[in-house]
């Protein structure tokens, strides 16, 4: 169920006082804080995750526990830049206009269009 014309004045309202207050806050609350997430560190640490697997197995299957610790720690290692999060994008530097995302700029270009129309 969309918000009102009344209800979003009023979320955009929020989220600007709580930008002036505290960004950086605000913008760890941000929509896009979800989206950090790096795919090519989660490939790439699945697929060192597997590399630690085989060498903790093979480590064991010749019974040195060297090879077995280091298997271990190459997929701690793994697990670890494998859920690194990217380096700070500042998204809502440029101000209120791109807090609103995708589909809030799609309806403010009809909404002008439909001006121009009429």
């Amino acid at each position: 169920m969309p918000l009102s014309e009344h209800e979003q004045k009023m979320l955009e309202q929020l989220e600007k006082q709580l930008h002036e207050e505290d960004p950086k806050f605000a913008d760890s609350m941000g929509a896009d804080a979800l989206r950090t997430f790096s795919t090519k560190h989660i490939v790439l640490g699945v697929l060192g995750v597997i590399v630690g697997i085989l060498v903790l197995l093979t480590g064991v299957s010749i019974q040195n526990i060297f090879v077995g610790v280091l298997g271990f720690l190459v997929m701690g290692v793994s697990v670890y830049y494998g859920t690194l999060r990217r380096p700070g994008r500042r998204m809502r530097s440029r101000g209120a206009k791109s807090s609103g995302g995708f589909l809030r700029r799609l309806e403010a270009q009809w909404d002008e269009r439909r001006r121009e129309d009429g």
